[in-house]
């Protein structure tokens, strides 16, 4: 069994959200922030993002939309555009970016974009996130709503090259899963790419959250079918159906490994998949 947090900790976040309706958990989590209760904050970017965007450039290709690319143009071609809902402070966004991408990141809490634009200011950012030989792309947070249409506007619409979920699904109430697999795959393009850090893995789903248990095969059916319901057995797991073709608006799983450097909390169980729309 993973120990997620220590439990103290856990028991302060069941607390905070036990009979929390869905559409409070953005107060809920904005509380958390007010109390400087934030133990999912590491400080840090995750090392298993760290490595996967050193290691699989082969799928993620350049950080420029190379497809708009102009002969003889001086000018590069447009970045690609990464979105990291339930951003926290902001770490992994000023990875993307450091690494050459448009990088947007939303939180629901007002209190954690406020940080995150303050950790934007520091001095010492250049030395922490040194630019590649791409240079820095974008930064730019954003209070906002996953679910919602409202953000899109202010960043040039949806049709995300990368989007990056590491404890964003294992903060949702199971009932949001579905909703979450549909908005995945509404907003990553045609030929985009969906990363998850699978976390907290090995942690009974009975347990409660957040963070909620998730497992693999979560990932799978939710993903196979965006959108549809889910089933589980009495323990919280998954209960498999490999009957129904996937949907056409499915995301297909491409790669999967086991993290070789993670956070602690997640170290020896991480595993990061790489997931794009169906190609049929």
């Amino acid at each position: 069994m993973a120990e997620v947090l220590p439990n103290d900790a856990r028991l302060t976040l069941r607390a905070q959200f036990d009979g929390l309706p869905p559409d409070q958990h953005g107060r809920g989590w904005n509380d958390l922030w007010s109390k400087n209760f934030t133990p999912w904050d590491r400080e840090k970017p995750s090392p298993a993002l760290t490595d996967t965007l050193k290691d699989k450039t082969h799928i993620l290709g350049s950080p420029f939309r190379q497809d708009l690319a102009k002969p003889n143009d001086p000018h590069p071609p447009p970045r690609k555009r990464v979105l990291v809902p339930g951003c926290g402070k902001g770490y992994d966004v000023l990875l993307f970016s450091s690494h050459g991408y448009d990088a947007f990141g939303l939180d629901i809490s007002p209190l954690a974009i406020e940080r995150a634009n303050g950790v934007l200011k520091d001095p010492s950012l250049a030395t922490a996130y040194p630019s590649s030989l791409n240079g820095r792309g974008e930064i730019k947070f954003l209070v906002a709503d996953f679910f919602a249409d409202d953000f899109l506007a202010e960043i040039g619409g949806g049709d995300f090259d990368v989007i990056y979920d590491y404890t964003f699904l294992c903060a949702l109430p199971p009932s949001m899963r579905p909703a979450w697999a549909k908005r995945m795959s509404q907003l990553l393009s045609p030929t985009g790419h969906l990363i998850c850090l699978e976390f907290p893995l090995g942690k009974e789903p009975k347990m409660g959250g957040p963070a909620h248990g998730l497992t693999a095969e979560l990932f799978e059916q939710l993903l196979d079918h965006p959108g549809r319901e889910v089933k589980y057995n009495n323990g919280g797991y998954v209960c498999e159906d490999r009957s129904l073709e996937k949907s056409d608006d499915a995301l297909e799983k491409i790669d999967r490994w086991k993290a070789e450097r993670t956070h602690e909390a997640g170290l020896g169980r991480d595993h990061v998949s790489i997931w794009q729309h169906l190609r049929r």
